[in-house]
């Protein structure tokens, strides 16, 4: 199925990118990493306010290409309840590799998901298949 929106969301080092960089061709996905995103957009303030525009910006650019039939791909901390349920990914990937990340005010805030589609513990050389081989069966 065309038109799903990903989000393989987690703690700064917990190996968002890493997924989706390897998630991205399997599926054919178009893939917006939350960095470059920030960067384009000249907005580096981790606000709660600005954690909930990023999410915004975040959910706009999918759902612009997810409405032109891509499966889209997200990267991004997406920290809280709030941010998942505004971004409303339709596959939810959680990168739970990691205990804390490298930004305190992240530590504190960032919500554990009660639901999610994948739930990553281990870094390794096979999740992405794993992830892309299930969508497949599964669509």
């Amino acid at each position: 199925k065309t038109n799903m929106k990903f989000l393989v969301m987690g703690l700064p080092g917990s190996g968002k990118t890493y997924l989706a960089e390897r998630l991205q061709p399997l599926l054919e996905a178009a893939w917006f990493n939350a960095d470059k995103v920030r960067s384009m957009a000249g907005d580096w303030d981790f606000s709660e306010e600005a954690r909930t525009r990023q999410s915004l910006r975040m959910k706009s650019i999918a759902d612009f290409e997810s409405s032109h039939g891509r499966i889209v791909i997200c990267d991004f901390v997406c920290p809280t309840k709030k941010t998942r349920d505004i971004f409303s990914a339709d596959v939810l990937i959680w990168m739970d590799t990691i205990e804390e990340g490298r930004f305190e005010d992240t530590n504190a805030l960032f919500e554990n998901p009660n639901k999610v589609d994948f739930h990553i513990k281990e870094w390794n050389d096979h999740n992405h298949n794993d992830i892309a081989e299930a969508i497949k069966k599964n669509v």
